[in-house]
């Protein structure tokens, strides 16, 4: 199978029509500015093999997709006590739901929406780790250095006021145990780090080794875990779309509103695309068109 083929394909086929479709996410005053018609796709297979096309070179805001990498280092430093306060069921409504978080108590039904992974952040935090450890992780992971783009992280930081109301409504169900002001600026650091789709596909291709390290370092998490954050990422990863996701695709994804989205396929590879016109769920509109050609063409899925 020629994946560099592939990936040339389906960036002929489909560049032309970036920014045609959906729309960037304007309500982060610095994403506002990111040109709509940018597509990039790169992928990395279990023994290392890279392809990748497009504007793959080209950083951009990672946004939800870091909940993914969040979540794993919760897993590291305190393993299932994770799920103690956070549930592994979709949501069915919108990734910033309040409503759901009140009729539940302050528990988030999963950590790939927002309240669940401000809930890991605070995990993080009780465990003395901040976003810079998530920052040297990933580092570690890509094998290049990662960094937070500030401009990004102050815009979140400006803007983000369901994520403050999210904060606070649980901590005053008891489900947040530090400062908010904290846990929040870990969060919003997060979600503001910045890669490239080559970066992305390297980082996460533990999920597609079973947890060993994919530059052949220690391993990242064990075989059981990797199995289920890529279950996690099939049933939750892309907001309230996933079971879209799954019909049409077949993959584990993890999506962020700044247009990329990762996926795994099981012993075989990971895959990054990034276009950043969303549509209305939030998901790459083009990025999803990209899954379901890279999917077609190669025969590769869970199902």
């Amino acid at each position: 199978m020629n994946l560099q083929a592939i990936v040339d394909e389906i960036t002929a086929t489909l560049r032309p029509q970036a920014g045609q479709q959906g729309q960037v996410a304007s309500y982060i005053p610095a994403l506002a500015r990111v040109r709509a018609d940018r597509f990039g796709i790169a992928l990395r297979t279990f023994d290392g093999l890279e392809a990748a096309a497009g504007d793959s070179d080209v950083p951009f805001s990672i946004q939800s997709v870091s909940k993914l990498f969040s979540l794993t280092l919760g897993l590291q430093l305190i393993g299932e006590s994770m799920w103690d306060r956070i549930g592994r069921e979709p949501s069915g409504n919108p990734f910033n739901s309040l409503v759901q978080l009140e009729r539940e108590e302050g528990k988030p039904r999963n950590p790939f929406i927002n309240a669940g992974s401000i809930a890991v952040a605070d995990r993080l935090i009780s465990q003395g780790r901040t976003e810079i450890d998530l920052v040297a992780m990933l580092s570690d992971l890509a094998g290049a250095p990662i960094d937070i783009d500030e401009e990004v992280a102050a815009s979140e930081a400006a803007t983000g006021f369901r994520n403050v109301a999210l904060a606070n409504f649980m901590k005053s169900f008891g489900q947040i145990d530090n400062e908010v002001a904290a846990v929040l600026r870990l969060y919003f650091g997060q979600c503001s780090i910045r890669m490239n789709c080559r970066q992305l596909a390297r980082a996460a291709g533990y999920l597609c080794r079973d947890g060993a390290h994919p530059g052949g370092g220690a391993a990242v998490v064990s075989e059981r875990q990797a199995r289920r954050v890529n279950a996690l990422m099939l049933t939750c990863g892309t907001y309230d779309m996933a079971g879209e996701f799954a019909y049409l695709i077949g993959l584990p994804c993890k999506s962020g509103v700044g247009g990329g989205i990762v996926a795994v396929v099981p012993d075989r590879l990971t895959l990054c695309v990034w276009s950043p016109a969303l549509d209305v769920s939030g998901n790459s509109w083009l990025g999803m068109r990209a899954l379901e050609m890279f999917v077609a063409r190669t025969g590769l899925s869970v199902f």
